[in-house]
């Protein structure tokens, strides 16, 4: 259908209802307020028979997302690890629909193609990784590590004569993962992905920063020496941000012939920090990384980044060669290194943000969220009644909410926890999410946008203390 005169009015008013959605963000209620009921009354219209006027549908449904939508853009959202849009990604990404580009191979977009390459080597720069490793611009972490994993998995099975693209899995020598029993679901999912299943997973205990130890792993190594492995790690835990010491970890599994693959969701970008890349140290000499976009870089959903040391692995796993397809013989064809065939053209957004933010920029974000969640905990923790449990070393933070009545029992200190986080929610002042660790029932503090400021920090921490006060009550 060939564009109508009435096109430029459309995408004109979209525009005022975004800038008004944004304009909102800085002083509007965070966590949704719209109950599911209503959100279904409002959007489950019955399928309409005819075609009807475009802007009256999206002014339809700006009405009708009202109040269902999280204002995780803005600077009071600190519920799970999300990022906002740095301006130049968020214009990138809207130009992103508006050129609709299939990236999947150069022939059919180059400039796409062409700023991936771009956006690979700047990414390992800003990280830190070996600029020889290959790289794959995906939906999120989730499919980084399924590709991460499926070049682990040609690799170490390759190693033992057994390929595994060609023949499958059935009849190939069996697989294990070894990690920290502190790993993410998305590892699991990964893995299930695979056709690997959880049995080849292997939790071992983490000391009580969550982290995985030496003797612990090399113990776990010897009990099958000649076993096809891959161990996990971790730079950036959930719950406490800690990372694993990888100096010690990562010489031992590669002593035993293991594939280590780290799980960076958000702390990969540690290293792109002066004052916080320490806690990478060594990091480097891993054979696959998996980080996010849309967390600490700011870009918009969706966006993951996988890095693979070993190129030929990589390449082995996903590679596909067909007559209908035109390849390059020069150009990087991104369909030979991701595990989507047609995709969206995601680049444009990291693009711009790593061009707008510069190598300094992107530091100070980094290090901006750290100061901010460590200064939101510190505070929280001098109300009464509120105990820190874990003080952010990057941006991750917990609290816990000591139940007031006499002979108070941990599952009361639970319930008070869960009924606190509730109540700060429903004021729409913050947003926080419960998690569960070490047994007990706590607040998460996560700082991952680039708009939360020190006002921010402090509406929050006054949040908390009222939502005390309330229910005390």
């Amino acid at each position: 259908m060939k564009p109508r005169p009435d096109d430029a009015a459309l995408l004109k008013a979209t525009l005022g209802h975004a800038l008004d959605y944004l304009s909102g963000l800085p002083d509007g209620p965070v966590a949704p307020a719209c109950s599911l009921a209503a959100l279904r009354t409002q959007l489950e219209i019955p399928l309409p028979d005819q075609p009807r006027d475009p802007r009256a549908v999206i002014d339809e449904l700006v009405h009708h997302v009202d109040g269902g939508l999280a204002g995780n853009a803005g600077g009071r959202f600190h519920a799970w690890v999300i990022g906002g849009s740095v301006p130049a990604a968020l214009a990138a990404d809207w130009l992103t629909s508006v050129w609709d580009q299939n990236a999947g191979m150069y022939a059919v977009a180059p400039a796409a193609a062409v700023v991936e390459e771009v956006c690979g080597k700047w990414l390992l720069d800003l990280l830190g990784l070996p600029s020889q490793s290959s790289f794959a611009l995906v939906t999120g972490c989730q499919m980084a590590h399924v590709t991460c994993l499926a070049a682990a998995r040609n690799h170490v099975l390759g190693r033992q004569g057994w390929d595994v693209e060609q023949r499958g899995l059935m009849g190939a020598p069996p697989l294990r993962i070894l990690t920290g029993d502190q790993r993410h679901g998305t590892i699991e999912r990964a893995v299930r992905l695979l056709g690997l299943g959880r049995d080849c997973i292997t939790d071992i205990d983490t000391d009580q920063n969550g982290q995985l130890r030496g003797p612990a792993l090399a113990a776990a190594l010897r009990e099958q020496p000649d076993a096809p492995t891959i161990v996990l790690l971790q730079a950036g835990d959930l719950n406490t941000g800690s990372f694993d010491p990888f100096p010690e970890v990562i010489p031992i599994s590669h002593r035993h012939n293991a594939w280590v693959h780290v799980d960076g969701a958000f702390g990969l970008w540690a290293a792109a920090s002066e004052t916080y890349r320490h806690f990478t140290t060594g990091m480097d000499q891993a054979d696959s990384w998996a980080t996010d976009g849309h967390k600490w870089l700011n870009v918009p959903y969706d966006s993951g980044f996988a890095f693979v040391a070993h190129r030929q692995p990589h390449y082995n796993s996903l590679a596909h060669h067909a007559a209908y397809l035109s390849h390059s013989n020069e150009a990087r064809d991104p369909v030979d290194w991701n595990p989507e065939y047609s995709r969206r053209a995601r680049g444009f957004a990291t693009y711009a943000a790593i061009a707008s933010l510069g190598r300094t920029g992107i530091a100070d974000m980094v290090e901006d969220c750290c100061r901010a969640a460590r200064q939101l905990v510190i505070e929280a923790g001098k109300i009464q009644g509120v105990e820190i449990l874990h003080a952010p070393t990057i941006n991750q933070g917990l609290l816990r909410f000591l139940c007031p009545a006499s002979g108070a029992t941990p599952e009361d200190h639970d319930r008070h926890t869960e009924a606190v986080t509730a109540m700060i929610n429903a004021s729409g002042e913050a947003q926080f999410a419960c998690t569960t660790w070490r047994g007990m029932r706590v607040m998460r503090v996560s700082v991952s946008g680039w708009a939360t400021d020190d006002s921010d920090v402090n509406r929050s921490v006054t949040a908390i203390a009222t939502a005390i006060r309330s229910i005390k009550s």
